[in-house]
């Protein structure tokens, strides 16, 4: 059984994963492209949007790790997109395009129904209206043997730290300041949920510390 993972996940060091406002011009909200900002300009990235160049140094590497030996992808509404409520019509399909980078299963946890969308490339959106841990079961039926990777936002990685289910956490670390927005720990113990920090690794333009849960 694959692990159940956060890989790349941005975080400003005052520990916000979004600046307020996400809108459709602003998908990290308003001044939050700082945050993923060591990733674009990656060779990884670069290739992924099909694109020449990019650095290839130590962020690279990490980027192109993150999307390695994945099966199923798990995200919240709000990285799905901006619309809020129920749907208004089945017109979004994403900020990604008709050939998302995810090319695997996508549940997309959400309070309003939707029948499934199917992209270019293999990505399949699903909509999950019953949590968490149905779309974690889903999704491990989908990946078998290959890691899930919950990509975001914060509220979905928070609700599966505090449920114990996320095995391995990787969070890159630009060093700027949001001062507001949507803090990633925000009501969490992380050692008393039975997580340490195994590793820290400086790159270009962020700093890559993984957290792992410890065996019970």
């Amino acid at each position: 059984m694959g692990k159940v993972r956060t890989s790349a996940f941005s975080v400003s060091i005052d520990g916000f994963a979004a600046a307020p406002h996400q809108s459709l011009d602003n998908p990290f909200g308003e001044g939050g492209m700082v945050l993923p900002g060591w990733m674009l300009k990656t060779r990884m990235f670069h290739k992924m949007t099909g694109r020449d160049g990019g650095d290839t140094g130590v962020d690279n590497g990490f980027a192109e790790r993150s999307m390695e030996n994945i099966g199923a992808w798990i995200m919240g509404r709000n990285m799905f997109g901006p619309i809020r409520g129920a749907w208004p019509d089945e017109s979004w399909k994403g900020w990604w395009g008709p050939n998302p980078p995810y090319h695997t299963p996508v549940y997309v946890l959400t309070h309003h129904a939707r029948a499934p969308i199917e992209m270019e490339g293999g990505t399949v959106f699903q909509f999950v209206t019953d949590g968490i841990e149905s779309a974690l079961k889903q999704a491990r039926e989908a990946a078998k043997d290959r890691d899930i990777r919950i990509g975001g936002g914060a509220s979905v990685v928070r609700q599966y730290l505090a449920a114990g289910l996320l095995d391995e956490m990787n969070l890159a670390l630009p060093a700027v300041l949001l001062g507001a927005g949507e803090s990633l720990f925000a009501g969490l113990d992380l050692p008393a949920l039975g997580y340490a920090t195994v590793e820290r690794v400086t790159g270009e333009n962020a700093t890559h510390v993984k957290i792992v849960r410890k065996a019970a």
